[in-house]
């Protein structure tokens, strides 16, 4: 699990950076510090436009959510990997907030390998769906 968290962080990092870099470079071309490049422009007009920039989309997660709602998700996200390097291996993990889902789900096979002494190709997942379950007014 520690290689899952450091690559999904290695991840966030190179978004976060991307992010930084441009939002510095945008704001000096809007004030004529620099040249505002067809580049800078087309990500002050998605700025603009509350739409998330295509250059962030390149390096940061799979979404279709407008800006607003991007930040906010990126944010959470950000906060549950802070969380988990706090204060450990959570207990329940919030499967779609990671960047790469296949690699946690790799992790983990690993680790019940592991401790079970047993071949991770011998490990897959199964599931029941059920309708059955009552649930309690609250």
């Amino acid at each position: 699990m520690n290689t899952v968290i450091f690559q999904e962080c290695v991840r966030y990092n190179g978004l976060l950076a991307v992010m930084k870099v441009s939002l510095a470079a945008v704001q000096r071309g809007l004030v004529g510090e620099i040249v505002m490049t067809e580049e800078l422009e087309k990500l002050a007009t998605e700025l603009y436009n509350n739409q998330t920039p295509s250059s962030w989309s390149k390096v940061g997660h799979l979404s279709l959510k407008p800006l607003g709602s991007w930040i906010g998700d990126c944010n959470d996200r950000i906060e549950f990997l802070e969380k988990w390097i706090e204060t450990g291996t959570p207990i329940k993990f919030w499967f779609s907030g990671f960047f790469f889902p296949q690699a946690f789900i790799t992790g983990i096979k690993q680790n019940y390998a592991r401790k079970e002494k047993i071949p991770i190709d011998r490990i897959a997942y199964d599931y029941i769906v059920r309708d059955d379950i009552k649930h309690e007014e609250i």
